[in-house]
């Protein structure tokens, strides 16, 4: 049986404005039908012999990553919680513990969550071709035939038949079109397939420290319903490395399977154009863009009306809290505009206007001092937790559907153009009992409005349980 394992760990910051820490690019529908997180799920549809997949996710994502896999009608075979980030190996290790509760012999088809692949039929012949490979004990990877002289990626230069004859870091652009010319290099797709004992065995032979602690921190863990948990002090210890440095560099058992599926890691803007759609101008449009003397560019509007004048190579983004202007030449450096933001601790790096919860969304519409106003959504059947705020009250204002409000010993039913007052240190809920989403228009006043001063009594999400 092969187990797909995706790993839904990264944070994709060279996609900023629309890749936020809290919704990061494996969220987005960005090339094609569905997200990215759900193209890597769908593209195993029709390979023979495939469970179930196993996510591992940044617990901070794990509704998010839940609700995309639903809306697939998928089950996925777990969903393991990371409480911190440690790179691909340790993530791997823990999906590789998981899966020899379920099978000895459980081969692992490792795929990250946010890459393209336009040909899945490619895909699953690579796939098919790898199998008899993991099966004969080699670990491997799957090498993508290069279009370009890339300087963003890894390489890996061919050996005999499917052997690895080295694992080569990026390289400059001269270096790069060596290799293109050679014939002898493959780009590192971040892809794999292999025994999960076997991965084992080869970390305790190179990394002993990170396999004894990710063992510890999966035995330590706990189910929480749909997700299992792993103790967060625990692989906290353990080292962050990737696969390919931890083992794959290191091993004689490494192999490579070449695919030509036209692969793209949409790891920048510029990777995001490649794979789109052009006009005859060769731009790429999203949203409500108007152009003129416009060509070779990436243009995305969300929230506004967007035109370009007189562009070349050139990448706008328009999102409602924030505009990227990049020439393409430099868009590998849009990280260094969301490291700023991290240094001085602003929003915009980590969350969009618009906030995702497990009961649905809400987003910011006004805010002053001593107030801010915010539009709520809530699923059918869904609530928020029932809670209380220390150093705020509320006003709550419906203006869509029906709402069930419970504002201290009373529970009573507000519809359309009714509103309620919620005091400061009352204990409240609102929940959704209706078939339609719920919207409604909150305004927040008092001394302080930060979304921390809320004390949970009891949550449907198990929310009131996690620090």
């Amino acid at each position: 049986m092969i187990y797909p394992v995706i790993l839904s760990g990264g944070a994709g910051s060279r996609l900023w404005p629309l890749s936020r820490e809290h919704y990061p690019k494996q969220l987005l529908c960005l090339a094609g039908e569905g997200t990215l997180l759900q193209q890597t799920i769908t593209r195993l549809d029709g390979l023979s012999g495939v469970s179930p997949p196993m996510l591992v996710c940044n617990e901070e994502h794990r509704f998010l990553v839940a609700e995309q896999v639903r809306q697939l009608g998928k089950d996925p075979l777990d969903i393991i919680l990371e409480p911190v980030g440690r790179n691909t190996a340790p993530a791997l290790t823990l999906a590789a513990l998981s899966l020899l509760k379920q099978e000895e012999n459980a081969l692992m088809l490792v795929m990250p969550a946010d890459h393209v692949i336009q040909s899945p039929e490619a895909f699953h012949h690579a796939v098919s071709e790898a199998v008899m490979l993991a099966q004969d004990e080699r670990l491997v990877t799957f090498g993508i035939a290069p279009a370009t002289p890339e300087t963003g990626y890894g390489y890996i230069k061919k050996g005999k038949g499917n052997d690895v004859a080295a694992f080569v870091e990026k390289p400059d652009a001269e270096t790069a079109q060596a290799y293109l010319a050679s014939g002898d290099y493959l780009w590192n797709s971040g892809m794999f397939l292999m025994r999960a004992s076997l991965w084992l065995e080869e970390l305790a032979r190179y990394r002993p420290d990170i396999l004894d602690a990710c063992r510890s921190a999966f035995e330590q863990g706990m189910r929480d319903g749909a997700f299992y948990r792993i103790n967060k002090q625990t692989f906290s210890a353990c080292p962050s490395d990737s696969i390919d440095y931890v083992v794959m560099e290191k091993t004689h058992r490494a192999a490579v399977v070449p695919l030509d599926a036209g692969w793209s890691d949409i790891g920048a803007w510029p990777a995001l154009w490649d794979v789109s759609e052009q006009d005859e101008e060769g731009n790429v449009t999203q949203g409500d863009v108007y152009m003129h003397a416009t060509q070779n560019t990436l243009l995305i509007a969300q929230h506004r009306f967007l035109a370009a004048v007189g562009l070349e190579d050139i990448i706008v983004i328009e999102t409602p809290d924030a505009v990227l202007v990049a020439h393409k030449d430099h868009a590998q450096n849009v990280r260094e505009i969301v490291n700023r933001l991290k240094a001085e601790e602003r929003s915009e790096y980590q969350q969009h206007r618009r906030v995702h919860r497990p009961w649905g969304c809400f987003e910011g519409v006004d805010r002053g001092e001593r107030f801010q106003v915010k539009r709520l959504t809530i699923n059918p059947g869904a609530a928020i937790s029932l809670q209380m705020h220390r150093r705020r009250a509320e006003h709550w204002v419906v203006v869509k559907g029906t709402a069930k409000v419970t504002r201290g010993d009373e529970e009573y039913t507000l519809s359309e153009n009714q509103s309620t007052y919620i005091p400061i240190g009352e204990r409240h809920r609102l929940e959704n009992p209706g078939p339609v989403p719920l919207e409604i228009i909150e305004v927040q006043s008092g001394g302080y409005l930060g979304e921390d001063d809320i004390m949970r009594l009891e949550d449907n999400y198990n929310r009131h349980n996690q620090s």
